[in-house]
């Protein structure tokens, strides 16, 4: 021993955060998709607690001890993203207006855009997650802005899509690094 420091490995929290994100995300979108009407909405809820915003957290805080600056602010901005949402859906709703709403959702956006163009050298498959969740946010804004029932519909299934990719991305990084061969293909690092 004396004095030698021991090198910990910590594991790749993102399978985590992308599931918790996907999952909470999945929900979320089936409400806005019209597949389910806001009586859903408590399962949305827990899950944004549980799985969306804390296991999110988590993987975030478990990126900065791994030194991934992008992980870190995805996850742990992701997070509270989640926080926010069931919190304000529980409690903080009254008397908010419509065009408020449709801030969030577009500042949201606007973050999830600069994200977006961070992920250029990432895999394919992680740069279309962030593509299509940016556009989620955009098509909800408008949503909100306009009182349009369509453009809540197609943000809904845009988020089923951001959900979907979400998914696959998490179970690729599981796959593959449990068998230690690339099972499922994320695609080259690179913008093309």
């Amino acid at each position: 021993m004396g004095g030698a420091a021991m090198e910990q490995k910590l594991s790749n929290p993102a399978p985590l955060g992308l599931a918790g994100f996907a999952l909470t995300t999945w929900l979320l979108s089936m409400i806005n998709a019209g597949w389910f009407d806001a009586g859903a909405m408590g399962m949305v809820l827990a899950c944004a607690f549980a799985f969306g915003g804390t296991a999110q957290g988590i993987a975030g805080i478990v990126e900065m001890s791994r030194d991934n600056t992008f992980g870190a602010t995805a996850f742990l901005a992701y997070a509270a993203f989640w926080w926010s949402f069931a919190l304000f859906v529980l409690f903080l709703h009254e008397g908010v207006p419509a065009a408020f709403v449709g801030w969030y959702l577009c500042l949201w956006g606007v973050f999830t855009l600069y994200m977006w163009v961070a992920t250029f050298k990432a895999a394919r498959a992680l740069r279309l997650v962030f593509l299509v969740l940016w556009i989620t946010f955009f098509l909800l804004a408008a949503g909100e802005w306009t009182a349009s029932a369509g453009l809540k519909t197609l943000g809904g299934y845009a988020g089923l899509l951001t959900a979907a990719l979400a998914f696959y991305l998490s179970a690729a990084e599981v796959i593959n690094a449990t068998h230690q061969r690339k099972v499922l293909p994320v695609g080259p690092a690179g913008i093309l």
